[in-house]
């Protein structure tokens, strides 16, 4: 196995540090030559003060629940967006909204992100999430980079990722990582076999409500199911979706989920599909339309394919899927064609729980095997529609051509790439620029903080031989990335007043406290430099309540100022919210503690942000 040299830092007019792989270069002239690639690489990525980056970078946080967003080329962090997880930051899971979206869960392990699409180009308007910890999905608005709903997924364990969104955002499809028994109840684990199942989830989006919906649901056998495509084009009908531990092990998968010589890719008909269940073909379990494919026949066909495979992506023109098993040192290239024409003739090699078996030689296209690269996880794609596949054990990039097979390219990164991401890889036309190599391991990389060292994510410029310019820590890794023009999406820079919202006080003589029983409602202004509750009262700056009402604070933003942001905390109360310009927010809670607590503004928004105070005044039970 080949020994890959370190990776060294160098600098541009100070502002920029671009990583580069180097040799040992013994003599003036060699160092020259050296130092001029570094400013070279240091000019692509650099972003003067005042200009923008080409493209956002919306990178998985994992069991940080969150997504971070960075800038490409320059890959410098701009945001990090609370999903899954609570985020006192931006008052995420204290306000009523993303409370009742959270629920009672306080993590989540944020994997696999996907844009909304339109026609099979990224359109800008929404981002999707799973999270495998704790069964859920989650749409982002791309308009204000908040999070719109969250869905609990049903009879499912562990949604790995979404098979990225149908070509028009029709579907995105969640299958299950832990197969359990329907509804999880408990089940002997000697039933396995016969009681348990991987149940793949189709949900909707309806960009009017911004709200998911779960469509219909499907009961496969109980294997694990990885990563997925959907269909482009000629193929966009289909979807494809990896499986491991078709062994159907429970206990120490590492060894007795990889006997068999090969698992399957699961190939459905997400259209056919749709159909049966408009015709009745499916059994009410659990109040969800569920599909059983051992009795509702149709739609769903297995593809023989290298043990323990991660990744599988469909081609920018739809023809072709690529699936790399991870113990097994090669990538093959299917033909959809060549599935359909099976399909057609029946051309199948017997069935599993129900599900015809293709003939594997009938639409294998090739099996890739570049010299010594090791570990084949997951594909990305340039414009000319050459594949970039990951190889987690060798530590590199080795790009190649799926139409010959031939390797055209490598480049090591440091260190075991799980997923990689190309600009605009997913789509029917990807960009061709810039490739990000998602690494699992960054040992001395960057300076030291103890044990834990973060995780890398390294740019490759593509856009001729490969090399890596760039090294961006991120932690935790990210599972999965994906890039997109930043002219694609279109922010707000305020939320616009709305008058039909009665929570909304945009005048300061309509600032009102009201109280209805033990229920007070405070419907409240925050402005540069003051709050005003109660627009009649002698302090209009103070909140004063019972021990034991339930309050409701309605705060509204007036400033109708670009990134004018302001924040309210009341002090030993555990309270933090957010109110973007022009925006609306409602906090709801319990007054159970007496006493006098200072409210004040975590957002700095003005010269006199300090003075931005209050009182919460909480009157002793009799």
């Amino acid at each position: 196995m080949k020994k890959w040299v370190p990776i060294a830092s160098g600098l541009l007019a100070g502002f920029v540090a671009a990583t580069i792989s180097f040799a040992d270069f013994s003599n003036s002239t060699n160092n020259q030559v050296a130092s001029n690639s570094t400013k070279s690489d240091a000019e692509k990525v650099y972003v003067p003060f005042g200009e923008k980056d080409d493209y956002y970078l919306f990178a998985s946080g994992g069991h940080s629940g969150q997504m971070f967003i960075y800038g490409v080329p320059s890959m410098r962090h701009i945001r990090t967006v609370p999903v899954f997880s609570p985020d006192s930051a931006t008052g995420y899971g204290f306000d009523e909204h993303s409370k009742k979206m959270l629920g009672d869960y306080t993590w989540g392990d944020l994997h696999h992100p996907a844009f909304s699409e339109t026609n099979g180009d990224y359109d800008g308007k929404y981002m999707f999430a799973t999270d495998v910890g704790n069964s859920r999905a989650a749409a982002m608005d791309l308009e204000t980079f908040t999070v719109k709903d969250i869905i609990n997924v049903p009879n499912t364990s562990g949604p790995h990722c979404a098979a990225f969104v149908t070509q028009n955002t029709e579907y995105m499809f969640l299958p299950t990582r832990f197969a359990v028994p329907i509804g999880s109840e408990y089940k002997p684990l000697d039933d396995y076999s016969d009681q348990y199942r991987g149940v793949m989830s189709a949900v909707t989006f309806d960009q009017n409500k911004d709200k998911l919906n779960i469509a219909y649901q499907v009961a496969l056998p109980p294997w694990s199911y990885d990563l997925s495509d959907a269909g482009k084009k000629s193929s966009a009908d289909w979807a494809v979706m990896t499986t491991y531990n078709t062994e159907e092990a429970t206990t120490n998968l590492e060894i007795n989920a990889s006997q068999a010589d090969r698992d399957f890719i699961v190939l459905f008909n997400w259209k056919e599909l749709e159909k049966m269940v408009a015709d009745g073909q499916y059994d009410e379990v659990t109040g969800q339309k569920m599909i059983f494919p051992e009795k509702h026949k149709g739609g769903i066909y297995l593809v023989p394919v290298a043990k323990s495979p991660h990744g599988v992506d469909v081609t920018p023109d739809g023809k072709h899927f690529i699936a790399s098993g991870k113990l097994a040192p090669s990538m093959t290239v299917f033909s959809f064609e060549k599935a359909f024409a099976a399909i057609e003739k029946q051309d199948f090699a017997g069935e599993r729980n129900g599900i015809p078996i293709i003939n594997y030689d009938s639409i294998m296209e090739r099996e890739v095997n570049p010299e010594n690269a090791l570990g084949p996880l997951h594909t990305q794609f340039d414009d000319k529609g050459m594949a970039y596949t990951t190889m987690f054990i060798s530590s590199e990039i080795v790009k190649w051509d799926p139409k010959t097979g031939e390797t055209l390219d490598r480049v090591p990164v440091q260190y075991s790439p799980g997923h990689s991401v190309a600009a605009e890889g997913d789509t029917v036309a990807p960009d061709g620029k810039w490739l990000i190599a998602l690494n699992k391991i960054a040992k001395d990389s960057y300076l030291s903080v103890g044990p834990s060292h973060p995780e890398s994510m390294q740019l490759i410029d593509i856009s001729g031989k490969m090399k890596v310019i760039q090294s961006s820590p991120v932690n935790p890794e990210p599972h999965y990335a994906q890039i997109i023009k930043a002219d694609k999406i279109k922010t707000i820079e305020v939320y616009p007043k709305d008058e039909n919202n009665k929570l909304a006080t945009y005048k300061q003589d309509q600032a009102r406290i009201e109280r209805n029983g033990n229920e007070v409602h405070v419907y409240g202004i925050a402005m540069r430099s003051k709050f005003i509750f109660d627009a009649k009262a002698k302090r209009p700056d103070v909140i004063e309540v019972n021990q034991g009402d339930k309050v409701f604070i309605h705060l509204t933003n007036t400033d109708f100022d670009e990134d004018i942001t302001h924040g309210f905390a009341i002090n030993s109360y555990n309270l933090n919210i957010e109110v973007q310009p022009g925006q609306t927010n409602t906090i709801e809670f319990t007054a159970d503690k007496a006493g006098t607590f200072p409210l004040y503004c975590t957002n700095f928004c003005s010269a006199l942000h300090q003075e931005m105070t209050g009182y919460f005044l909480v009157k002793p039970k009799k």
